[in-house]
């Protein structure tokens, strides 16, 4: 029984890997261009839904086959696009209500540095269990994560070995 138990655990908490690129699924990845085409199917003959036309539009990579990524943006459109297309550099969009603006902050639970439309791109530096550092522009800073498309509510990425330390001081001051 024990090992039942321990067998169904594990593969419970398995992460899904692409069969062609080895690479966690899902995951979020940006386009590469500002002309991209998003076709219903994983091959240049399909027709095009819908053309993204900006560059480092955040996407969620649900499957793959072969050459293709089959991705879901902000809107839930759904399609295939040809993985050249796309970078693993991490951008995200400010989800708020539609008439709000996110706060940035100069640090988590800080001090309120500025805020941010709703549906702006900004690049994803660093994210923390609730916090992640963001790049709009020249401008730097804090944001919740309530507040982003393209990032998941538990994924932790870019934080320094160190950081215990960081939050410790954050606290302090």
């Amino acid at each position: 029984i024990f090992i039942l138990l321990l067998l169904n655990t594990s593969s419970m908490n398995a992460e899904l890997i692409g069969q062609d690129s080895e690479l966690k699924l899902p995951r979020f990845v940006s386009t590469k261009s500002d002309e991209s085409n998003l076709r219903i199917g994983a091959n240049i003959d399909y027709p095009i839904q819908l053309t993204y036309i900006l560059e480092n539009f955040p996407l969620e990579i649900v499957d793959e086959y072969d050459l293709w990524r089959k991705v879901k943006d902000i809107d839930n459109n759904q399609g295939w696009i040809h993985k050249s297309l796309l970078k693993g550099n991490r951008y995200g969009i400010i989800k708020t209500s539609h008439d709000q603006s996110a706060s940035i902050y100069n640090k988590p639970m800080g001090l309120v540095i500025g805020k941010i439309g709703n549906r702006n791109i900004i690049k994803i530096n660093k994210c923390f269990s609730s916090w992640c550092h963001i790049r709009i522009n020249n401008y730097k800073g804090w944001v919740n994560k309530i507040n982003l498309w393209g990032v998941y509510p538990d994924e932790k990425f870019n934080m320094p070995f160190y950081q215990f330390f960081i939050n410790l001081y954050w606290q302090i001051i």
